[in-house]
């Protein structure tokens, strides 16, 4: 069996590259797709598989610009001697063109933010330019269309957390197994607390880590960031002494700063959140925005850290409250066990279940996951 791997650009690695990187090993032999591809900055896992980029791929440097040209860059793929395509998706990937004998199966992390949910803010915070803002207006209207046409390519969705699969129900009304994804948990470990909390997050406008930020300068207790972005000037700007920026770390030294961390931070709305499954991993709480992804992975059945209302200064000033008060009867050992909800074996298993379900239908114009989805899987409660 042929297999192809289609991601939607890979120039950096972040959650949804090390999704790709468990499809690479569940399919040494793929080929992969992508619209950019920087060799340097992608894992050698990602590099030993035959890594085809589109025509866009000398301008990459403005991928995020030459996103209206994405879909016919998508569409010039030659697929056909695939039998199996499965698409990496949190842009425009599920919509290449496959060969109606193949089986198309899409993971998505979300749906594209800046065309849907992030837009206004986004067309305010991308250009001071009318003339630019006007400009928009007509190609994000044909993209929204095509993101919509595209999605009836795909025989069956996996959404990464039951955040996502209701926004893939919204946005592209289409059902979606829930396959939470892969987290190397066994390389997180516990140690004693210091006195700091924890951020890793990309530095964007949309993770809102500036009231974060403010917060954490105002009552003086200790943060430390990891990540980087577009957003890094505007947060030292407004950081006082008790913020220390990382910067982008390798993986030994952020597990290591997990594991003396009080908590990990998540101020902002998750589809999923990584770093949260990371930090359970560790056998550390979480601070989190009752938003998205963050609720979904905490367990109901034990303290687990502090979920907060309000995206403002004031909700995370009395989280931080509350937290010391929970801090003391935290078990590790128990957050540690339940990360392994998460882990590549857990995402493999389910994967592997999709795909044969998948593969051996011969309906390839009914959704898959509308038959299977009741008893797909397993979901952990949703913390309320």
């Amino acid at each position: 069996m042929r297999v192809a791997l289609v991601h939607y650009w890979l120039i950096g690695m972040r959650g949804g590259e090390k999704v790709l990187e468990a499809l690479c090993r569940m399919y040494p032999d793929a080929d992969i797709f992508t619209l950019f591809y920087d060799p340097a900055k992608v894992s050698d896992t990602i590099r030993r598989h035959r890594v085809q980029a589109s025509w866009l791929n000398p301008a990459r440097r403005l991928h995020r610009s030459l996103l209206p040209l994405a879909p016919m860059a998508l569409e010039s793929f030659d697929l056909r001697a695939y039998d199996l395509v499965i698409s990496s998706e949190s842009g425009p990937a599920k919509g290449v063109i496959t060969h109606s004998d193949s089986c198309h199966i899409c993971y998505c992390h979300t749906p594209m933010r800046y065309l849907w949910d992030l837009y206004p803010a986004y067309c305010r915070e991308w250009t001071r330019s009318r003339l630019k803002r006007f400009a928009m207006i007509p190609l994000t209207h044909y993209l929204r269309l095509w993101d919509f046409a595209s999605a009836a390519r795909v025989d069956a969705f996996a959404a990464n957390s039951e955040n996502v699969r209701r926004r893939i129900a919204h946005l592209w009304r289409r059902d979606a197994c829930v396959i939470y994804p892969p987290v190397d948990t066994a390389r997180f470990f516990w140690q004693q607390p210091e006195d700091y909390f924890l951020m890793v997050a990309e530095m964007v406008a949309y993770k809102q880590l500036a009231y974060a930020v403010r917060t954490f300068t105002a009552s003086g207790r200790k943060l430390r960031i990891v990540g980087g972005g577009p957003e890094y000037r505007n947060l030292r700007a407004m950081a006082g002494p008790s913020i220390e920026f990382c910067g982008r770390v390798p993986d030994a030294e952020l597990s290591t700063l997990y594991s003396r961390a009080r908590a990990l931070v998540v101020p902002g709305e998750e589809d999923f959140g990584i770093a949260t499954v990371e930090a359970l991993a560790s056998g550390k709480p979480v601070i989190g925005l009752r938003r998205g992804g963050t609720p979904e992975i905490l367990p109901v059945e034990m303290p687990a850290g502090v979920l907060y209302e309000r995206a403002d200064e004031a909700a995370l000033r009395d989280a931080l409250e509350e937290f010391d008060a929970v801090e003391p009867h935290l078990e590790p050992a128990a957050l540690q066990a339940w990360a392994e909800r998460f882990s590549e074996p857990a995402f493999r298993r389910d994967m592997q279940s999709l795909i044969q379900r998948s593969l051996a239908s011969q309906l390839r114009g009914i959704d898959v996951c509308a038959a299977i989805a009741p008893e797909f899987a397993q979901v952990p409660p949703l913390r309320r």
